[in-house]
């Protein structure tokens, strides 16, 4: 491909094209355009598009109005193609406004949004299209995956894989004030210190307003000693040129004193009732100071209005300057203070219930008047707008990030990375004890040593894990492969010739990445790595292994990164109560439930290592397909006999497959599911002794068999011609009347839908309540899942 311009280049090129007095004047006419299309946008939504059902549709214009000014900044003078942006959830309509004008939106798509089909309220990756760097549904996540997708960039560049020519491109996050109150951009804070991450920039929207109130005082010092602990520069944009004229005037230096002092609810107030109100409190306290009288009394009151809410966040010459003097001075990560007031520019500016506040027919019809905008032209272009619009026209042109980042576009593509027909099983002696979990270890550090076949599989994979990385059974891996870091660190015990069963020397060539203990980071890394491809054109395989009942710790992050369509490999490990002497809290239920149901994740639990070995190789090569998504492998570490057999990948891959086929018309059926395959075997075969004709069903995923059947009776709902699902087929030879008795180391609700299928008698055994310290023969018996609570209820079932 043809290398990427170069950006100072095309930076120059913007900036010969007109005087900077005319540039500036572009920029608030660009700021004036986006501030009227994101309040349209959501008027058009709320007002004027049909409600058939009456439900309240909704939007955002304050919180969209209180950034319009930094996006213009961002997206029309300082990004690059190569940057990449998340955007603040409430500011979707900016950006789709942004869009429109870079002619990367379509004008009738702008009335679609909040419609089905339409764009999407916080912009997503997966439903609005390649525009989209990061989905920022979830407040926060978006903000920390920047950091995440920076290490990652570092990650492609420093591992020779990033493609020729394509620049660095920084990894920039426009944020709510009140997304700081989220935990997880703390845990990213001290993660991203950790790994010295580079070309990050955090723009904080710091309107002083949440969605109930306004933000406590100083909450500002607060936010800067944080970023700054963590090696972030900060610049504190609190001021525009008007404040800051009227601060240098006699005597200004009290109305500068006054000002840091007005409580953010005081000034809020002040804000929404305008200018007279303005005067009044500042006569009140400084009215007898001559030169703030020398600066107030000249002004009507929409001017003294306007000077006092000239904030740095809304000052576009304010913010370009700072904007490109950080850019100028390296690859530090910063964070931006922009002060702004919500709601900026419109009816209900500062007013502390502004969050979902909606502009009023009326109020629509005179910010309309006052934007020049005539009726039925709303969504012009450039209407409303006093320069000419070829010159418009030209400057957009000439704007560096509306160059393409490539011929393919924003979103990129690589080649997909070929896995071996078979990967390489544990070699097992004659009836040898296994567990899941050291079966996966030992897979996955035979693959480590990158022979011939394995090389090209074996180079593109990247592991992580929240500082459970040996006791997920990882070391051997890290062992070969090595761990990441920007910088070369040698491995202290090595060097001393200390015994130590790892090897954690640290370089740029390692393919771990050592986190922390916060499971949020896990995911929100592999959801990184995962869009590798996408944003960074280099294919990798990135396989995340935590504990799994702390998968929950991290959902919100999990669920973030499948609705980004991120493709990885989740491995949980230990499961369910088999890991007894823990305790409850180390122990699971409801995890398969959790597999069911997150879509663009298909989730398996194997219950021997001749499954796994197919499953491994299934996960590697459906993260690459099209239509593929992420794994999740539910492992254990109860070590249980391995049988000799052959399989058939297809069915194990498919979620299920008969151990012991069922006799046509056979009454009944045991089905097991990980771990407790023992128990499960031991009742069959004395099940067998009254109803020889009973079947054995390994379940390797329910939920890949409930797919295909919800996605068969969808086929059939549409007409003839569905083909039967696994499931379907799977119990066909059981008479209608039959029971099947299920097991698994999980919630029962994760097999109870499988009565459904063909009216079969369902009896679910699993867990259901917080588990207990104990040996797995008493928590077995316990909470029913050894041999016996197998065939008391098989009994049960055949009594019907």
């Amino acid at each position: 491909m043809n290398a990427t311009p170069d950006p100072r280049g095309l930076r120059a090129e913007a900036d010969a094209a007109l005087e900077p007095d005319r540039r500036l004047a572009v920029l608030k006419a660009l700021e004036k355009k986006l501030l009227w299309l994101s309040a349209w946008t959501i008027h058009n939504a709320n007002h004027i598009r049909p409600n058939r059902d009456g439900l309240k549709v909704g939007g955002h214009q304050a919180s969209s109005a209180s950034v319009a000014a930094i996006m213009t900044a961002l997206y029309f003078d300082i990004l690059r193609p190569e940057d990449r942006v998340a955007v603040k959830p409430h500011a979707g309509p900016v950006f789709h406004a942004v869009n429109y004008l870079l002619g990367r939106q379509e004008r009738d798509k702008l009335a679609t949004l909040r419609q089905f089909g339409g764009i999407q309220p916080y912009p997503s990756r997966v439903k609005d299209g390649a525009e989209v760097d990061f989905s920022t549904g979830s407040v926060g996540l978006g903000v920390a995956l920047t950091s995440f997708a920076a290490l990652v960039q570092d990650y492609v560049h420093l591992q020779g894989l990033a493609r020729p020519g394509m620049a660095r491109g920084r990894h920039v996050a426009i944020v709510g004030d009140a997304e700081l109150d989220e935990g997880n951009i703390y845990e990213a804070l001290l993660e991203g210190w950790k790994h010295d991450i580079r070309d990050v920039w955090w723009v904080i929207d710091y309107n002083r307003q949440s969605l109930d109130s306004v933000v406590p005082d100083r909450l500002f010092g607060r936010i800067e000693g944080l970023f700054r602990d963590m090696g972030w520069n900060v610049v504190t944009l609190k001021y525009g040129r008007k404040l800051e004229a009227a601060f240098a005037r006699p005597d200004g230096e009290h109305l500068r004193r006054w000002i840091d002092d007005c409580p953010n609810s005081l000034y809020s107030a002040l804000t929404f009732q305008g200018g007279a109100a303005w005067r009044a409190a500042l006569l009140a306290e400084l009215g007898r100071i001559p030169g703030i009288r020398a600066i107030i009394d000249p002004l009507d009151d929409a001017e003294l209005g306007a000077l006092m809410t000239n904030l740095g966040g809304h000052d576009i010459e304010t913010l370009t300057e700072q904007f490109r003097a950080q850019e100028a001075a390296g690859d530090q990560p910063t964070c931006f203070i922009a002060y702004t007031v919500k709601g900026m520019g419109l009816p209900f500016a500062g007013h502390k219930d502004n969050h979902a506040g909606l502009m009023t027919r009326e109020q629509m019809d005179s910010f309309r008047t006052e934007q020049n905008i005539r009726e039925g032209h709303e969504w012009d272009l450039f209407e409303g707008l006093d320069i000419p619009e070829p010159e418009l026209r030209d400057f957009l042109a000439k704007v560096p990030f509306a160059r393409p980042l490539t011929p393919e576009g924003r979103c990129l593509s690589a080649e997909p990375v070929p896995v071996p027909p078979t990967l390489p099983a544990p070699r097992l002696a004659p009836n040898r004890m296994a567990s899941t979990q050291s079966g996966f270890g030992e897979m996955l550090a035979e693959i480590g040593r990158g022979n011939r076949e394995l090389a090209p599989l074996a180079s593109r994979i990247v592991t992580t894990s929240p500082d459970v990385t040996v006791s997920t059974s990882l070391g051997p891996w890290v062992n070969r492969r090595g761990i990441f870091d920007r910088h070369l660190k040698n491995d202290v015990f090595r060097d001393a010739k200390l015994a130590s069963a790892q090897r954690w020397g640290m370089s740029p060539k390692g393919q771990h990445v050592e986190l922390g203990i916060a499971e949020q980071n896990l995911f929100l890394v592999l959801g990184a790595l995962g869009l590798a491809d996408r944003m960074h054109g280099a294919r990798l395989l990135p396989v995340g292994t935590v504990y799994d009942p702390f998968v929950n710790r991290g959902l919100d992050a999990l669920i973030y990164a499948c609705y980004q369509d991120a493709r990885f490999l989740l491995v949980s490990t230990p499961s369910g109560l088999t890991l007894a002497p823990e305790g409850g809290q180390h122990q699971s239920s409801n995890t398969p439930l959790l597999g069911i149901a997150q879509d663009r994740l298909v989730a398996y639990e194997p219950a021997h290592l001749d499954e796994l070995a197919i499953l491994l190789r299934h996960a590697f090569h459906h993260m690459q397909q099209p239509d593929g998504s992420a794994v999740w492998l539910r492992l254990s570490t109860r070590s249980i006999a391995q049988p000799e057999r052959q399989l058939d990948p297809a069915a194990v891959i498919e979620g299920g497959y008969w151990a012991v086929p069922p006799a046509e018309g056979s009454r009944i059926a045991i089905a097991y599911q990980g771990p407790v395959a023992p128990e499960a075997m031991a009742a069959f075969e004395m099940l067998r002794e009254e109803e020889p004709g009973a079947g054995l069903l390994a379940i390797t995923s329910p939920d890949r068999l409930q797919a295909g059947w919800l996605a068969s009776r969808r086929t059939a709902r549409r007409g003839p011609g569905a083909t039967p699902s696994a499931i379907e087929r799977l119990l066909a030879p059981l008479a209608a009347d039959a029971a099947i008795v299920s097991i698994l180391d999980g919630h029962p609700a994760a097999h109870g839908w499988i009565g459904g299928v063909r009216g079969h008698r369902m009896v679910p055994l699993g867990v259901d309540r917080f588990g207990q310290a104990g040996d797995i023969p008493d928590l077995y018996r316990e909470y029913g899942l050894d041999a016996d609570a197998i065939l008391d209820a098989c009994a049960q079932a055949l009594l019907g």
